[in-house]
C-alpha cells in the first residue's frame, strides 16, 4: 500500500498519473477505428509528422508549440488523404513520404537551432516532469471533442470503418468522415505526446484496440474494453516508470505489450481447448447421425 501512496505525495506524479490514465483511455478509444480500418501505420506516421511542427514552432514561439504541432499534424493528415486519393499512390506510400519528411525536418531543426521548449528526449520518449494544468485541460478538451464526434457521427464512422465503398454508395460523405477522424487522431496524438512520446504513441493506439479485438466481436464492447485497457496501461505504467526510473512512455507501452502477451496466450489456449473438445465429440455425433 505504501508503494501506491508514496508517489502521490509529489505534485508532478499526481499530474502525470492523471494525464497518463486519460491519455491511455483516449488513445485506446480512438485506436479502435484505426485498427479496424487497417490504418495502424498512420498513427505511427502522424506522431512523427507532428514532431516536425513541434520543432518548427519552437523556433518562432516556444509557448505556442502545441498550436503549431497541432496545425502541422492536421495539415499532414489532410495531405496524406489528398495524395492517396488523387494519385496512384497507396495510403501507405503517402504516409511514408509525408510523415518521414516531416519527422526528418523536425530532427534537423532541433539539431541546428536547439530547443527553447520541452526537451528533445521528452518529446521522443515521454516524461512526467513539467506537466502543467493547461496540458490537462487540453487533454480533457480533446477527449470531450472525440466523444462528441463519435456520439453524433457514430453510424457514419462505423459504416465507413467497415466498408467505405458501400458507405459512399449509400450517400455517406466518406471523405468528410475520414477527414474528421484524422483531425481527432491528430489532436489525440498531440495532447498525449508529452507523456507517451512521439516514438511510442502509435503503440498505444494499436495495443489496447488489438487486445479488445481478441476479447470480443462486438464493436460497442470493443470501444469500451479498449478504453479500459488503455487507461489501465497508463495507470500501471506510470507507477512502474516512477520506481524503475525510465521514461513514462516506455513503461506504459511495455505494460501494454505484457497485457497483449497474456491475452493472446489465454485466447490461444482457449481455442485449443475448444478444438480438442470438438474433436473428441466428433465421432459421437457421427454415430448418432448414422
Amino acid at each position: 500500500m505504501d508503494a501506491l501512496i508514496e508517489p502521490l505525495s509529489f505534485a508532478f506524479f499526481q499530474k502525470g498519473l492523471i494525464v497518463a490514465t486519460l491519455s491511455g483511455a483516449l488513445l485506446g478509444f480512438i485506436g479502435v477505428y484505426i485498427v479496424l480500418r487497417g490504418m495502424s501505420y498512420i498513427g505511427h506516421g502522424l506522431s512523427h509528422a507532428i514532431f516536425g511542427g513541434y520543432a518548427a514552432m519552437q523556433l518562432f514561439a516556444a509557448q505556442l508549440y502545441v498550436l503549431g504541432a497541432g496545425l502541422w499534424g492536421i495539415a499532414s493528415a489532410i495531405a496524406i488523404t489528398a495524395v492517396a486519393r488523387r494519385s496512384r499512390l497507396g495510403a501507405d506510400a503517402a504516409i511514408g513520404v509525408v510523415t518521414t519528411a516531416s519527422f526528418a525536418l523536425g530532427v534537423a531543426l532541433f539539431s541546428k537551432f536547439g530547443s527553447s521548449g520541452p526537451a528533445f528526449d521528452n518529446a521522443l520518449f515521454g516524461s512526467i516532469l513539467g506537466i502543467t494544468d493547461t496540458q490537462i485541460v487540453w487533454l480533457l478538451a480533446v477527449m470531450a471533442f472525440a466523444g462528441f464526434v463519435v456520439f453524433f457521427r457514430y453510424r457514419p464512422l462505423l459504416f465507413t470503418t467497415f466498408d467505405p465503398d458501400v458507405a459512399r454508395a449509400s450517400g455517406v460523405n466518406v471523405a468528410r468522415v475520414e477527414g474528421l477522424l484524422m483531425v481527432v487522431l491528430s489532436l489525440s496524438i498531440l495532447v498525449t505526446l508529452t507523456v507517451i512520446g512521439v516514438t511510442l504513441v502509435a503503440a498505444m493506439l494499436v495495443i489496447p484496440a488489438v487486445v479488445a479485438r481478441m476479447l470480443t466481436d462486438s464493436f460497442g464492447r470493443m470501444l469500451t474494453l479498449s478504453t479500459i485497457v488503455g487507461s489501465a496501461c497508463g495507470l500501471v505504467g506510470m507507477y512502474l516508470s516512477y520506481y524503475a526510473g525510465v521514461p513514462s512512455g516506455t513503461m506504459i507501452v511495455l505494460v501494454g505489450a505484457a497485457v497483449f502477451l497474456v491475452v493472446i496466450c489465454i485466447t490461444t489456449l482457449r481455442r485449443r481447448s475448444h478444438r480438442i473438445i470438438v474433436d473428441d465429440h466428433a465421432p459421437a455425433r457421427a454415430t448418432v447421425k448414422a
